[in-house]
Parts: C-alpha cells; sequence; structure tokens
C-alpha cells in the first residue's frame, strides 16, 4: 500500500483501538479456561488473528460477533486431538509475525507431549528466542528445534524453579505464566534476576491471570525494576471461564495525541483510555510533556520499560528540540531494527539522528517535506510515526499496509480526525 499525505490540521474525539497487548493475554486464558468465555472489545489484527487461529489449532473453538469473541476452553487432560497414548502428525500453528503469539504458546504447546511445529514469516526467528533455548535444550525429554523459518517442540513442561535475567522480553516469563499453574504436580518458581526490563508487560500479565483465577505469589510484594524478582506458582491450578473487556490501548493512543504537539492547532482528544492501566506505554504523555518542554537535545528519557513508544517519541523529538533517549538497545529486535530504520526515515525530513548501541540522539534540526518516498519496513509502528509526521510536512509513505498488524484502521481513523489522506496504491 502507497499513501499520500498532505499538510492538515486535525481535530476531533478519537476512540482508543482496544490493547493488543491484553486482548492476546486474556484470548490466551480463556481458551485455557473450562467452559465458555466472551471477551468484549477485541480488533481483529493481523496479530491477534494469529493467536486465535493457533488458539484454535490448539483446541480451542472460537466465535466471532462484532467485536465479541466467544471461546471455549481447550480440554487440556481430556481433548482427544491431544492424546497421549496416540502418535500423531505434528500440530502446524502459523504465528505469522506475531513475537507474542510465538513466546507466549511455545510453553502451552509442552502441556500435551504432542509434536508442535510453529510457524510464521521469517523476521519472527530472527527474533531472540534464547531463553526457551536455554531452558527446554537441558531437558532431554523436550524437543525443541529452531530453524529459519520455524519451529519444532515435543515433550511435556515440567514444575521447577527457573532462574531468567530480568534485561529480556517479558514474553518469554508471560509464556511460562500462562502454562506452570496448569501442572498436576509440585509449585513451580521463577527467579527473575534485576534490572527488570518491560516490568509493565509482565504486570499486565499477572492482571489477566487474576482476572481468570490463577494465583501468583510475589516476593517482595511491591515490585520494583531494580530489585530481584521471585515469583511463586502453585500448581493444579484451574483457569475459571469469564466475561472480560479489553481495555484501550496506550501504544496506539500515543500517535494521535502527538499530533497535539506538532502544531498548535491540532486539537484532539483521545477516549476509551483506563485511568488505572497498566501499560508500561501510559507515560506517553509525560514523554512528550517533556519534548515540548526542553530547549535541546539534552532532554534524557529512558524507554527502558516502553520500548514500543520509541518510533513516535523519536518523531516528536526531531519535529521539536530534539532529545537524548536511552535503554533502546532492543529496539533492534523489533519487526525492525527500529533505531536505524527510524533514523533513515526521518532524515528523509532533514532531522539529525545519531544512534549507538543503547542511544539515540536526536538533534535540533528544521524539518522540511521530504524529497523522496518514506518507506514503512515492514513494521506498523514505523508507518503510523511518519504518517503522523507527513500530516505537518506532508510525505508519501510506500509499504503501509504495514499497519494492519496492528491497528487496520489507523488511516481511516487519522482521516476522519481530519488529515488529507489519499491511498495511491492499494
Amino acid at each position: 500500500m502507497i499513501v499520500k499525505i498532505s499538510p492538515s490540521i486535525a481535530n476531533g474525539k478519537i476512540k482508543a483501538p482496544p490493547s493488543k497487548s491484553m486482548a492476546h493475554r486474556l484470548l490466551i486464558s480463556a481458551a485455557l479456561s473450562e467452559g465458555k468465555s466472551q471477551i468484549k472489545q477485541i480488533d481483529l489484527s493481523e496479530d491477534i488473528r494469529a493467536t486465535l487461529n493457533c488458539l484454535e489449532g490448539l483446541g480451542a473453538q472460537y466465535s466471532l460477533e462484532n467485536d465479541v469473541i466467544k471461546i471455549r476452553g481447550i480440554k487440556l487432560d481430556t481433548n482427544s486431538a491431544y492424546n497421549l497414548n496416540k502418535e500423531t502428525q505434528p500440530q502446524k500453528l502459523d504465528c505469522n509475525e506475531s513475537g507474542s503469539t510465538l513466546r507466549f504458546l511455545i510453553p502451552i504447546a509442552l502441556l500435551f507431549n504432542k509434536p508442535v511445529i510453529f510457524q510464521g514469516k521469517k523476521r519472527l526467528f530472527e527474533r531472540p528466542l534464547s531463553v526457551y533455548e536455554d531452558i527446554f535444550l537441558k531437558d532431554p525429554e523436550i524437543q525443541f528445534n529452531k530453524s529459519e523459518n520455524e519451529i519444532f517442540v515435543k515433550g511435556y513442561l515440567k514444575s521447577d524453579d527457573y532462574k531468567i535475567p530480568g534485561d529480556i522480553s517479558s514474553q518469554f516469563i508471560t509464556g511460562l505464566l500462562f502454562a506452570l499453574p496448569t501442572l498436576n504436580n509440585n509449585s513451580s518458581s521463577i527467579q527473575i534476576k534485576a534490572p527488570i526490563e518491560s516490568l509493565s508487560y509482565l504486570l499486565l500479565t499477572l492482571d489477566a491471570l487474576k482476572a481468570f483465577g490463577i494465583q501468583i505469589e510475589l516476593e517482595p510484594n511491591k515490585i520494583n525494576p531494580d530489585k530481584d524478582l521471585l515469583l511463586t506458582i502453585p500448581g493444579r491450578q484451574k483457569y475459571q471461564a469469564g466475561i472480560h473487556t479489553v481495555e484501550g490501548d496506550y501504544s496506539n493512543a500515543a500517535f494521535f495525541s502527538a499530533l497535539n504537539y506538532l502544531r498548535s492547532d491540532n486539537k484532539v482528544e483521545v477516549t476509551n483510555l483506563r485511568e488505572s492501566s497498566l501499560q508500561g506505554d501510559k507515560v506517553f504523555p509525560e514523554i512528550f510533556n517533556k519534548l515540548a518542554s526542553a530547549k535541546d537535545e539534552n532532554t534524557i528519557i529512558s524507554l527502558a520499560d516502553c520500548p514500543d513508544l520509541a518510533p513516535i517519541a523519536f518523531t516528536v523529538a526531531a519535529a521539536l528540540n530534539g532529545a537524548i533517549f536511552t535503554d533502546t538497545k532492543r529496539l533492534a529486535i523489533k519487526e525492525s531494527d527500529r533505531a536505524k530504520v527510524m533514523a533513515m526515515e526521518l532524515e528523509k525530513f532533514g532531522a539529525k539522528i545519531l544512534v549507538e548501541e543503547n542511544q539515540v540522539t536526536i538533534k535540533r534540526a528544521n524539518l522540511s517535506k521530504p524529497k523522496q518516498a518514506l518507506f514503512g519496513h515492514n513494521d506498523h509502528r514505523i508507518v503510523m510515526s511518519l504518517a503522523i509526521l507527513a500530516s505537518l510536512y506532508g510525505g508519501t509513505i510506500e509499504g503501509a499496509a504495514a499497519i494492519n498488524k496492528s491497528f487496520p484502521d489507523f488511516f481511516k481513523v487519522l482521516a476522519n480526525c481530519g488529515i488529507d489522506i489519499e491511498i495511491v496504491e492499494e
């Protein structure tokens, strides 16, 4: 898709789309529950479709009515598709390009002792899986084989005391937290070594598990990213089916809120955001206000607990007075190498950016309409960030269909609030 955006003024109210992070967690919890659950306010992005299709492949049943998913859980003990005494062909699960789907479901696949092949796009398998490799390759009864575009797993997850570094993606910890409570033997534990990055995503997982009746014991009770954390997971727990609503997404809300910081005559209000949300990206107003009040590029902002805000935060910084962003090393393993590709694309507007291993420095510069086409790098957050800046200076974005990964209606919503958008090529 090629999209042309002309300078225009944005006004109006925008309803934040449902949180993809919470949708994944609630759908998986529902699939592990006995009985039938309803998950309300679902947006069928490519990532959420991948999770639903994989859950169906594991034995869950679901139907969609408007924006409500009705899902009947997997019978972990009696599901005929997972007869432990019967040799079966590997179940193939297509994760598309969803890192959450893959990392969340690998431990769940090991609840059945049945061969499972996870498939997806090449970029998905370029992203790290070393935590699971370190854990499962030590167990002679678990097969874990990774190739260029798939992973083969077979075996049965066991209760254990797991030790995991905190500077990795919380998705690995979340995957274990989904599966370990269901084991019919001793309690397990996960010891997370500080510093703990993406702590907010771990809190979202614990919140979702609690909503479905799963108890996790924390030590210490007050979670601090600079201190070790011990999670104790009692076994023999059962997920309890229920009715739950996906809260609004702060990470996608940030794109629309950013419009207000690019020009004074933009007046956009974003609704459907829960004030008590545990989402780490809830800090975006603080970051934007800090960028707006900065007098030069020496303002320092850490992205350790909100890496998904990086592309739009870089955009706002480039349009204003610059900044220094720290804790950026994990951006290299997202859908694209986000620090490098954002620097590449923002420089087309005239930005001056220095990308280092764990820091990005954006200098103050005079921006203007790019003379060449912008490129989305198959990354939804890159496309959306460039679109926001193009609403100020103008520009054409190639590869804009990447928005389908998380927010298919992004351009429609942006146009509804007054931004001049032309779909040049589908």
